[in-house]
């Protein structure tokens, strides 16, 4: 029998494939992945289709889930639009009802539940309407004041939780990097299908395509994940809260020359261009790349998702002067237990590798 069970809702998102594929190899661990599309690997995992907005699916499912142990929630309803969609009611009250959906059923199907994970984001300091207090930290910097699911959520586990075996932990990540397919909020597939159309016209440099560079933070999606399963386990993350980021700081400009010599290119000019406008509605020349290069990433609908739009957002396309600095503590994850870092160039040439091996991108 496995020592540990494991649900990860989300499966196909950034973080939840990341999830999938961190517990998958670790000795002793049995998990349960679902989402309403296949993800490309199941690393091992059994998967699981699962629309977390049907209560009656969640409620059918629950037979399945008996014995675990442990949840890692991933799973994210984003609306077209994406950035506009962060303040909307609907998709706010959405998340919130596929959180409850799949939380009352586990309940009763896994008695030995002991964690729930969830995840936030810089958006609980309200980075997308307002200059962050730097460093932002946990407790002390959020905007409640501002709609957002996050808050629902939080509220959820925190009214269910007393007098449970189980605990939470809530982690904040800043921008995610990492090799998932299809995700809302992923730069990779976004800028690896920028890099490939400018290859297509013959060019030798890889203009950067945003605006003026603020001083930001990243995390790698599979260090988030080993803070996931720390979480879990480690009796300082119980019923608590923590930012997670690589550990350094970084301005796009100042990456971009990794960025495109990952992608096999000198780094070029800045020359700013909306991707989510100009490379995202050309489907028909991207079949012609994946055709010539056998790729297998599908069409720029089910590859890139809505990254187009977040990668314009979080390069600050149309930017034109320096914006406020969005950094954020990590003090309190650090001395719970978890020191993992990682090196942010590095974390792009190793994302874009990965999506380059299995023949999702072009090869250099």
């Amino acid at each position: 029998m496995p020592s540990k069970k494991v649900l990860v809702a989300g499966a196909t998102g950034l973080v939840g494939y990341a999830a999938m594929k961190h517990f998958a190899a670790v000795e002793g661990c049995e998990v349960i992945a679902v989402s309403r599309r296949r993800p490309d690997e199941t690393y091992g995992a059994r998967w699981l289709p699962l629309d977390l907005t049907d209560q009656a699916a969640c409620e059918a499912l629950a037979p399945d889930l008996a014995g675990v142990t442990h949840l890692a929630y991933a799973a994210l309803y984003e609306r077209p639009g994406l950035v506009a969609g962060w303040q909307e009611e609907e998709q706010i009250r959405t998340n919130d009802l596929m959180l409850r959906n799949l939380v009352a059923p586990l309940e009763r199907a896994a008695p030995g539940l002991r964690h729930v994970a969830l995840l936030q984001g810089t958006k609980a300091y309200g980075v997308h309407v307002r200059p962050l207090a730097v460093p932002a930290r946990e407790n002390r910097s959020e905007m409640h004041e501002q709609p957002n699911f996050y808050w629902n959520q939080e509220r959820f586990l925190r009214e269910r939780q007393p007098g449970k075996a189980w605990n939470w932990s809530i982690l904040r990540p800043v921008l995610i990097v990492g090799d998932s397919v299809g995700s809302a909020m992923n730069v990779i597939p976004a800028l690896g299908v920028y890099a490939a159309f400018m290859r297509r016209a013959g060019r030798k440099a890889l203009d950067y395509p945003g605006g003026v560079g603020r001083v930001a933070q990243a995390v790698d999606a599979d260090l988030l994940a080993r803070a996931i399963a720390w979480s879990g386990e480690a009796a300082t993350a119980q019923n608590e809260i923590f930012n997670v980021t690589n550990g350094d700081v970084f301005v796009w400009p100042n990456v971009w020359p990794a960025i495109a010599d990952a992608l096999g290119f000198e780094p070029g000019a800045p020359v700013p261009l909306a991707l989510d406008r100009e490379i995202r509605p050309r489907e028909a020349e991207w079949a012609e790349i994946r055709s010539a290069h056998g790729l297998a990433s599908g069409t720029l609908r089910d590859f890139v998702g809505l990254s187009f739009e977040y990668a314009d957002y979080t390069m600050g396309f149309g930017r034109t002067e320096p914006g406020p600095p969005a950094i954020v503590s990590t003090i309190k994850l650090m001395q719970a237990g978890f020191t993992e870092v990682m090196d942010t160039e590095a974390m792009f040439r190793k994302c874009f590798a990965a999506m380059q091996a299995k023949r999702l991108l072009p090869r250099p």
